[in-house]
């Protein structure tokens, strides 16, 4: 499970300068401990979804990026909020600086563990979805289901329950769907 290390306050200027060998993501100024490396099951699930958004977007000006990479989530200035997605899309490439991206991306994708799951689906969901994410998936790959959370104008979400015998439409491409028995192939 994250862990939040500390109740001190902490920026991202604090977060860029640790030099340590764990990961953290800093919530609200609050770091929290990233899970230890992730399984060959998880990794699988990345490479797959990975390539099959990175060869749709080949030639496009939307970009995929896997984990690591900042997100600094906050493009008010507020700069207390770094996350780290397992997988990411952004379409405007103003966000995309050396250090990662500034802003909502327009879609994220976490890939849960039994020690991520609460964390994921909670706080981390909250924050994508306050700071304007499009799209959220969640993956489960023990239950091999996809939860797909959609921004409506409004602010809120609704979200879609998929099965590994789905085949999804990413709302933010019309033209792409993902099969995902594919994205949960051995």
């Amino acid at each position: 499970m994250a862990l939040a290390k500390s109740e001190e306050y902490y920026t991202y200027a604090d977060y860029y300068e640790w030099d340590t060998q764990e990961r953290y993501e800093l919530i609200d100024g609050v770091p929290y401990m990233m899970s230890p490396g992730p399984t060959p099951t998880h990794q699988g699930i990345l490479i797959n979804l990975a390539t099959v958004l990175r060869n749709y977007l080949r030639g496009k000006p939307c970009k995929v990026f896997p984990a690591p990479f900042d997100v600094r989530l906050n493009a008010d200035g507020a700069d207390d909020t770094v996350v780290q997605p397992d997988i990411l899309v952004i379409c405007d490439k103003t966000k995309i600086d050396d250090r990662g991206s500034k802003g909502a991306p327009d879609m994220v994708i976490e890939i849960i563990s039994k020690s991520s799951g609460n964390y994921d689906r909670g706080l981390k969901l909250q924050k994508y979805i306050e700071a304007g994410v499009r799209e959220c998936w969640i993956v489960d790959p023990d239950d091999k289901i996809v939860h797909v959370y959609i921004l409506q104008d409004d602010g809120s979400a609704n979200m879609s329950l998929y099965n590994a015998s789905d085949i999804v439409q990413v709302n933010i491409f019309k033209d792409l769907s993902i099969d995902l028995t594919e994205v949960f192939a051995e």
